[in-house]
């Protein structure tokens, strides 16, 4: 299992998976995977873009799934994972809860849970509330 270099952003999913959260731009020790949510300068590091517009929910919900199962999995294999975006609490947050359920949480209390565990504005608009009643 890697170990983060910092604890910044870090979030222990309750099967005891370690991600991270963080704005894609902010200074960051490596990780082994990254969901990049945005545009930008993408990180060293084997990365996945999910097409997800600021403030919105992901383009092509298939693929959006797809990617943060894959994410799952790795964190759950001890991978160093993070998801990012530009500011790092709407759609970061987002797919934090997202893989907070896929770990566990119920969709219901998915928002509440990783606004305890990670931001206490992390999932910034009703939709995106909303779409992570979908998350399966």
């Amino acid at each position: 299992m890697a170990e983060w270099l910092d604890d910044h952003g870090l979030v222990t999913l309750p099967g005891g998976a370690i991600v991270r959260g963080r704005a894609l731009g902010a200074a960051a020790s490596p990780a082994d995977f990254a969901l990049v949510l945005t545009d930008g300068t993408m990180p060293a590091w084997p990365h996945r873009r999910i097409r997800w517009p600021d403030f919105w929910i992901p383009l092509d919900r298939a693929d959006a799934l797809d990617a943060l199962h894959e994410a799952h999995k790795r964190a759950r294999d001890g991978e160093r994972v993070e998801v990012a975006c530009r500011g790092g609490r709407g759609r970061t947050g987002t797919a934090l809860a997202a893989l907070a359920i896929l770990d566990g949480v119920p969709a219901a209390e998915a928002v509440g849970w990783i606004r305890t565990h990670y931001h206490p504005k992390a999932v910034e608009t009703p939709w995106q509330r909303r779409w992570l009643r979908s998350v399966s």
